[in-house]
């Protein structure tokens, strides 16, 4: 078989992957001229946790929020019954939170990559009987025994090995950026992002933890349609604190024309401290504003 022939199914593979991606997954890929609006959501430990979950789910839409990103859980007949109290109150579970520090993609021990493997497969299993659309994944470390180049490496390779599972179960597995010396420019990112050369790898964009080393407006235009979700989160360069949200040196205004431009119009979510409905409230017409252009 030539290269060219290789070549062109490749393509065909990769186009027909990409558009099962944007029927299934509907308003994430919808542009700014058809509506533009961002959705609100929270993450379910910021809600009160005396509350029970159908509760919890109640006071967000109350609060004016459009949907919840959830927890990892392993008993998915809970997930699945979670997932439908969500979306009874007009709230669903939109994405799951797995994180992965404590077993990342990037480790040289074959035991620490069986652990993280099994444990992103049962969150993308919870995210399926939840009605999620995407897990967030911290997809490396790099630090004194893992160095920079085989932190890209392996985690790629490890991360390749979960895909076909992320596939049948139509859930997207988004990498974040977050404080792990990985990832540290948009152009890296995007890369990062497009080796894998499959729509069922994207990336969760945090808006927040790119303050300290460069400017999130950039970021987002350079990472475009490879965004799946989005983070909230404000910083202050001088202090390195975590304020709360248009209390930093975001450039907020910069930021929505910049979601415009991309034509993101999914899900954002901020990562804050929890707390009670006035709280709540007021992070919700911080929103608002933001969604504004202010």
């Amino acid at each position: 078989m030539s290269s060219s022939t290789m070549g062109r199914r490749d393509f065909l593979r990769h186009a027909a992957m990409a558009a099962a991606v944007a029927s299934a997954m509907g308003s994430m890929t919808a542009t700014a001229a058809e509506g533009g609006a961002l959705k609100k959501a929270l993450q379910i430990g910021m809600l009160p946790k005396e509350l029970s979950g159908a509760d919890k789910f109640k006071l967000a839409k109350a609060c004016g929020f459009e949907g919840i990103e959830g927890e990892p859980m392993g008993d998915l007949d809970a997930a699945k019954k979670l997932g439908e109290l969500a979306k009874a109150a007009g709230t669903p579970i939109h994405s799951i939170c797995h994180g992965g520090w404590d077993a990342p993609m990037s480790d040289a021990n074959p035991d620490v990559i069986a652990k993280g493997t099994a444990k992103i497969e049962t969150t993308l299993r919870a995210a399926k009987a939840m009605g999620a659309e995407v897990v967030l994944l911290v997809p490396a470390v790099v630090n004194d025994k893992v160095s920079y180049d085989a932190a890209y490496e392996r985690s790629q390779a490890n991360i390749k090995k979960i895909l076909p599972l992320a596939e049948e179960l139509k859930v997207v597995i988004a990498v974040e950026n977050v404080w792990n010396k990985f990832l540290l420019s948009p152009l890296e990112f995007a890369r990062y992002v497009d080796e894998f050369q499959n729509p069922w790898l994207r990336a969760y964009f945090d808006v927040g933890n790119v303050v300290v080393y460069g400017w999130p407006e950039q970021w987002i235009r350079i990472l475009g349609k490879r965004i799946a979700r989005v983070h909230l989160k404000d910083f202050k360069r001088d202090s390195m604190k975590w304020p709360n949200l248009r209390e930093g040196d975001v450039n907020w205004p910069e930021v929505r024309k910049a979601f415009a431009e991309v034509g993101y119009t999914s899900y954002v979510t901020p990562e804050l401290a929890g707390g009670d409905e006035k709280y709540l409230k007021d992070l919700s017409e911080r929103i608002d504003k933001i969604e504004a252009g202010q």
